[in-house]
């Protein structure tokens, strides 16, 4: 099933690159689009069989991703995020599944994890409050995935969640107008005093230690994958997949053009273009190899009932921030060398340098915490990060 998925993204990819520079201006990635990916399965793809959802590999899912943010970064992005979540509500207690899954499996969920909320613990449950930035793709969605901490009566931290509320319990505030990923609509969410029922809170401990409720029912492998790998990689293969596309922009752009100085010529008989091409093309396939070999090994090991080594799971976080500096790495070397023309908005090139740079400051793309955990392990030291 997930290769009709692909099948199917890619037959939208025209319109979706067509439509690029108009969710860049409106800042928002259009309903259409939104429509069309969710007929194409893109946001089944890790959602439970349960509730109609294909269970497919998260390396196929981040195939997907790629291909799509390589017409355009935002619509990748976008997808990339609201797909995931279906996954990660899986882990949540089966009556919170239910409430957002029960009455249409259809339903999209954004995110904002940064623990900023508060969670005030009363009968039945907690009282939110607090306001998150970031939540990218959120007016397309009727749920949001929040980070919260939950308070003593002192108002002191004393664990850390990640709760689920519905956008009855709400508000979106306009706030996203940026340099780069200008189209996924990253608002703020402001919640004031919401009740939570316990059943819509899941600890962040214990998902990072594969013990979260929602694997009582959702018993396929997918859902015995640590977050730290499989959310962090689905901010870094939107990266990737936008200059990846960019990649092949550019070759056709520049195939056919001449110098108008330095002494003039075709640039593709340009030999330091041509060292550019390849160094740029061995960044982006680095970048993937790695990252689908990561993901690959660890479904497997998942799908044989064997445990998962921190070894491993720190080479995927180890090698998602390198993917992302290697894609940084291309597009830089194909924006320097595309020449002034590049510089002109609306320039697929230029768009997708800021896509791509944007996307990369992401806390998940944040190289020196995930290289310096690495390290640790290497030595021998503990690492405890719930992003690993």
């Amino acid at each position: 099933m997930a290769h009709e998925v692909l099948r199917s993204v890619r037959e939208l990819l025209p319109a979706i690159a067509d439509r690029a520079q108009t969710v860049d201006d409106s800042r928002r990635v259009s309903d259409q689009s939104i429509r069309d990916l969710s007929a194409a399965g893109v946001f089944r793809m890790l959602q439970p069989a349960r509730y109609g959802g294909l269970e497919a590999s998260p390396v196929e899912f981040y195939e997907v991703v790629r291909a799509i943010s390589g017409a355009c970064g935002s619509t990748g992005w976008v997808a990339s995020v609201l797909g995931v979540h279906p996954w990660h509500l899986g882990l949540f207690d089966v009556r919170a599944q239910d409430e957002v899954w029960g009455q249409d499996a259809s339903v999209l969920v954004s995110s904002a994890y940064a623990p900023v909320g508060e969670l005030i613990p009363v009968e039945g449950g907690y009282e939110l409050s607090g306001s998150w930035r970031f939540s990218s793709g959120c007016d397309h969605a009727s749920w949001a995935l929040l980070g919260a901490l939950v308070v003593c009566e002192d108002r002191r931290p004393v664990d850390f969640m990640t709760v689920i509320v519905p956008r009855t319990d709400y508000r979106i505030n306009d706030v996203w107008d940026v340099v780069g990923l200008r189209g996924t609509a990253s608002n703020e969410i402001t919640v004031e005093k919401a009740f939570v029922p316990e059943y819509r809170v899941l600890r962040n401990y214990d998902a990072a230690q594969l013990r979260a409720p929602g694997t009582k029912i959702n018993t396929a492998p997918l859902y015995r994958l640590p977050f730290g790998a499989i959310f962090t990689s689905a901010v870094a293969a939107p990266v990737i997949g936008t200059v990846a596309g960019c990649y092949e922009i550019y070759l056709s752009a520049m195939r056919d053009r001449v110098r108008l100085s330095l002494g003039g010529g075709r640039f593709a008989e340009d030999q330091f273009a041509q060292v550019a091409v390849a160094r740029a093309s061995s960044e982006i396939d680095a970048a993937i190899l790695q990252m689908d070999r990561n993901i690959r090994e660890l479904v497997e090991l998942a799908e044989e009932g064997q445990p998962l080594p921190m070894s491993k799971r720190l080479r995927v976080r180890r090698d998602q921030v390198r993917g992302t500096e290697r894609a940084l790495e291309a597009i830089d070397l194909l924006f320097k060398t595309a020449g002034g023309n590049s510089l002109n908005r609306g320039n697929p090139i230029e768009r997708a340098w800021r896509d791509a740079h944007a996307g990369s400051v992401h806390v998940a793309n944040d190289a020196e915490r995930a290289l310096a955990m690495y390290g640790r392990g290497a030595f021998g030291l503990p690492v405890e990060d719930n992003l690993v």
